[in-house]
């Protein structure tokens, strides 16, 4: 017979669950649902890198910069966009955001994949120096999320933007880690949505400052 304990239990257990292997369960309802979707949305990986690729190839490089950093961006932020776009209309992916975390095991490597190929691609056609080490931080960043999501739901979304940030920071300036305290409203979002613990975004952020931070300062 269940007692009032462990009826308590099993919600508590199931609540932790649903903050890892159901995306959106139980998310706030009203305006602070609202909000944190448009963070979410606003602020996914795909969109940092898409910020952050021109915003150093340009201030780096100028023109040609820019260029670099769009080709970058095919193979780090638009293919994998694509792949997951089109596991999402064949039903094999339920959101844009891979909420569920055994997806996010086949995911992952693709991206790493595609990151990976635009690496080589870079490397041999002499890119800049600074966008070829954004990229290996972005393809360095992922080993340890891939492997930490093996078995906990790691934020890729915070990792990114401390990625990001640091990485931004090295190559135009410290003042740009002024930026840092962006991580946190992200990181709220993730955790009203369910979609991480407030745990999974502090790892998230502190793997992807680390990583791709001392991958990138040794790169340039």
């Amino acid at each position: 017979m269940s007692t009032p304990v462990h009826t308590a239990g099993a919600a508590g257990a199931a609540g932790a669950a649903g903050a890892t292997e159901t995306p959106g369960a139980g998310a706030a309802p009203g305006a602070e649902g609202g909000w944190a979707r448009r963070i979410t949305d606003g602020v996914e990986p795909k969109n940092v890198v898409l910020a952050v690729l021109p915003l150093i190839g340009v201030v780096r490089h100028g023109w040609s910069g820019l260029a670099w950093a769009a080709f970058a961006a095919l193979f780090a932020a638009v293919l994998p966009t694509w792949f997951i776009r089109r596991g999402m209309r064949r039903g094999s992916i339920e959101d844009r955001h891979v909420g569920r975390r055994r997806r996010r095991l086949v995911v992952l490597p693709v991206v790493m994949g595609s990151v990976l190929v635009g690496l080589l691609a870079m490397l041999l056609l002499g890119a800049p120096a600074d966008l070829t080490a954004m990229v290996l931080a972005m393809f360095a960043s992922l080993v340890p999320l891939l492997v930490i999501t093996a078995w906990w739901k790691v934020s890729v979304h915070t990792a990114v933007v401390c990625g990001a940030v640091v990485c931004t920071a090295i190559a135009l300036g410290p003042w740009w880690l002024l930026a840092l305290p962006a991580v946190v409203p992200v990181g709220w979002s993730r955790v009203v949505l369910r979609d991480h613990t407030p745990a999974q975004t502090v790892v998230g952020a502190l793997v992807g400052a680390a990583t791709a931070g001392l991958v990138f300062w040794s790169a340039r």
